[in-house]
């Protein structure tokens, strides 16, 4: 539409404000050249977009597939929705990219026979980003991956889950058992007496 609006204006320039003096045929080639350096930015702007789309497709496909794989060995996962556990539409997904393309941040949708849910998940990417890497599949490492699992529960509602799906679990929190008493001084600051 821009282009279009580009090139009208172009056409629609008359002959004495571009210049008094040129010849018909100097100013139809001076049209011609301004069409054609018009059309190769239009057509190296859409190019740079689809390559962009086509890379930001391809690291959705790297880390949803990655993820499938992870998820299809989580037992939680599959006594909450069932087996098989499918990926949704890549249309439903959302990605984020950071620091040069070597982090992602994602979230799409799966279900199951028992249930539907949302795979969130983190990862990252560590090598070099060169013309070679962009044709050939990159290795993610997912760092943080949790799935929001929706179940039919008693009394047809919906109960949601939280599933971690992370290699390295967060700790559960243990009472503290090092320190046996605390006091507080005049100023107030809480002081720690070790067992």
């Amino acid at each position: 539409m821009i282009g279009r609006r580009i090139i009208s204006f172009l056409k629609s320039t008359p002959a004495s404000d571009v210049s008094g003096s040129m010849k018909p045929m100097e100013e139809s080639r001076t049209k011609s050249w301004a069409r054609k350096v018009v059309s190769a930015s239009l057509l190296c702007l859409t190019g740079g977009v689809a390559l962009s789309a086509l890379d930001d497709l391809a690291i959705y496909h790297g880390c949803s597939s990655k993820a499938m794989e992870k998820a299809s060995k989580n037992q939680a996962l599959i006594d909450a929705i069932g087996e098989p556990i499918v990926k949704g539409p890549w249309y439903n997904a959302s990605l984020a990219v950071a620091l040069k393309r070597q982090s992602v941040s994602c979230k799409f949708p799966i279900s199951g026979p028992q249930g539907t849910g949302i795979f969130q998940l983190k990862a990252v990417h560590s090598g070099d980003d060169t013309w070679f890497t962009f044709f050939r599949p990159r290795d993610w490492e997912i760092l943080v991956m949790d799935a929001l699992v929706h179940v039919p529960a008693n009394d047809d509602k919906q109960q949601t889950l939280r599933i971690s799906l992370s290699d390295f679990p967060t700790p559960a929190c243990k009472p503290c058992t090092d320190c046996r008493s605390q006091e507080s001084d005049s100023k107030g600051e809480v002081k720690v007496q070790p067992c």
